[in-house]
């Protein structure tokens, strides 16, 4: 490692399985987001049904069970890491990581059931790429965190800012996601502009505060794992924030123009 990355990262343990799995999850996530923008999407939300004359014999999930497919094996993933014995979780650190996992992956499951409004449905080989994905990422996540247990601590301890930032994310993520549930009434199964928030600016604020979380979880663990995969993350969704205001575009004539896929007045 660089002198530069040693003052806030771990030293990458030895692990050909935790190395494999940081190139695996930065490049599946990045090149995930690079389909986006060339309009091959993963089929969940607005884009499940996206060329639907070459997926007519695809298994369709509802998108409440499939958004729970989504996020349970995840979120089983991280509250099983408090009842392993030993010293997997002997450090603050990894408390920390594992607990806002856990959250935030508890809050999916919560909207899930309680939040989010369905108008359509999701295919299964999506529901099956994306869940997978979760719940290594989350168990890779927990395991190089435990690996780092005995080794010296990074030069600059990032984990209290990492938590101030996962709660700003963690709640600005959950409060857009309320706001998008208040579009449509019971039987509304219709699109419409998202309004109040930053909808006023971005179309995604959802996806802009899911990568502050993300980063305020790298910071919490401050292992290269966790920064690959919040690498990965923040190219995929800036590949589907690009996907979802061009669908936008495309369905309201009256979206205004001055409103951005992710980042205000930037992009």
């Amino acid at each position: 490692m660089s002198p530069i990355s040693e003052l806030f990262l771990f030293p990458p343990p030895p692990s050909p399985f935790v190395t494999a799995m940081s190139v695996i999850s930065f490049t599946s996530l990045a090149y995930t987001g690079f389909s986006e923008l060339r309009g091959k999407h993963l089929h969940y939300s607005k884009f499940w049904n996206a060329n639907p004359n070459e997926r007519r014999k695809e298994i369709k999930l509802s998108s409440r069970a499939g958004m729970l497919f989504l996020y349970s094996p995840a979120l089983a993933a991280a509250l099983a890491s408090f009842a392993i014995p030993g010293d997997l979780l002997s450090s603050t650190r990894s408390l920390l990581l594992c607990a806002a996992l856990s959250i935030h992956f508890f809050k999916r499951v919560f909207e899930v059931l309680f939040i989010h409004q369905y108008s359509g449905q999701m295919m299964l080989d999506s529901a099956i790429v994306i869940s997978l994905s979760y719940f290594t990422a989350t168990v890779t996540m927990i395991y190089t965190q435990y690996l780092t247990e005995n080794t010296a601590e990074p030069v600059l301890d990032l984990k209290y800012a990492g938590v101030v930032l996962f709660l700003i994310g963690i709640i600005g993520n959950f409060y857009h996601h309320y706001l998008l549930s208040k579009l449509r009434g019971k039987d509304d199964k219709g699109y419409k502009i998202p309004r109040g928030g930053l909808f006023g600016v971005v179309i995604c604020p959802h996806y802009l505060f899911e990568i502050i979380g993300f980063i305020g979880v790298t910071f919490i663990s401050q292992t290269v794992y966790a920064l690959s995969f919040t690498l990965g993350t923040i190219l995929y969704l800036i590949g589907r924030s690009y996907a979802t205001r061009k669908w936008y575009l495309s369905k309201f004539e009256n979206f205004p123009r001055n409103v951005k896929a992710l980042i205000p007045l930037i992009f």
